[in-house]
């Protein structure tokens, strides 16, 4: 008896879900004639200029989606689109001693996204989404900037993963 309502209760979750969309178990709620993700280049218009960011958190970005779901990566026209820019990269103090000496510093990075989803207008955003992750004063931010912002992009992606697909 036991395992028959286990079975009854399994399909008819798998009804629910099956219904209204593309489910996954990353929470993502994608239209089920979504059948394509188009990641245009983030141009880097910060005034500090990271030379590998672009590519950084285009292929990161794409990566995520390629991962996180079954769209099928195209150049242009995406059933769900993504375009945007970077517009801040920056490094400031943010703990300081009594000496007046920053103890910790935070590189913080700032991109501006636009999201179109071509079956549901009212999921269209465009938005900023910032980053950041700190390091010690005592580091040199060439020594640990690639770490840093390996982090950093994988972060920021996740934030536009779940405005863009995930309904919490």
């Amino acid at each position: 008896m036991l395992k028959r309502f286990n079975t009854l209760l399994i399909l008819t979750a798998a009804l629910v879900l099956s219904g209204c969309g593309i489910y996954s178990f990353t929470g993502a709620s994608i239209p089920a004639e979504a059948k394509t993700v188009s990641v245009h280049y983030f141009p880097n218009n910060a005034n500090l200029v990271n030379p590998l960011l672009s590519d950084q958190i285009t292929n990161t970005l794409r990566d995520y989606f390629m991962n996180q779901t079954t769209l099928t990566g195209v150049d242009d026209n995406g059933d769900l689109a993504i375009e945007g820019e970077i517009v801040d990269y920056k490094t400031a103090p943010t703990a300081i001693t009594g000496d007046q000496v920053a103890a910790l510093n935070r590189l913080s990075i700032t991109v501006n996204v636009r999201f179109y989803n071509r079956f549901d207008d009212s999921k269209n955003f465009e938005q900023k989404f910032t980053q950041y992750e700190d390091y010690s004063s005592n580091q040199d931010l060439n020594a640990v900037q690639n770490e840093l912002v390996e982090s950093i992009c994988d972060k920021l992606c996740e934030d536009i993963f779940n405005k863009a697909v995930v309904n919490w």
